[in-house]
């Protein structure tokens, strides 16, 4: 388990596909550690952003295969959570911009 909720999200995913799902569907995607459960990841947005959280769907995203010159890598895997707010909540990732 763990406690603090900073180490369970790590970061908002600003993508066209997430910005278009929380236009439509008030739906937020974040990176989120991979060791955390579903209900983590709803207490830790809970706590952070002061919101209701509805829904939570996790995915782990398999890294890419990379190549720069002759030298070959991959990308590291990570941990994809999709949560969905109540009716009328909203998180605003530009506040202090």
């Amino acid at each position: 388990m763990i406690a603090d909720p900073y180490q369970v999200v790590r970061r908002p995913l600003l993508t066209e596909k997430g910005t278009i799902l929380r236009d439509d569907e008030n739906v937020f995607a974040f990176e989120v550690n991979r060791a955390a459960t579903k209900q983590e990841i709803r207490t830790a947005i809970e706590k952070i952003f002061d919101v209701v959280v509805t829904d939570v769907n996790t995915m782990i995203v398999r890294g890419k295969n990379r190549r720069v010159r002759v030298h070959t890598g991959k990308t590291k895997n990570y941990k994809k959570a999709y949560v969905r707010l109540a009716e009328g909540q909203s998180i605003d990732f530009y506040e202090g911009v």
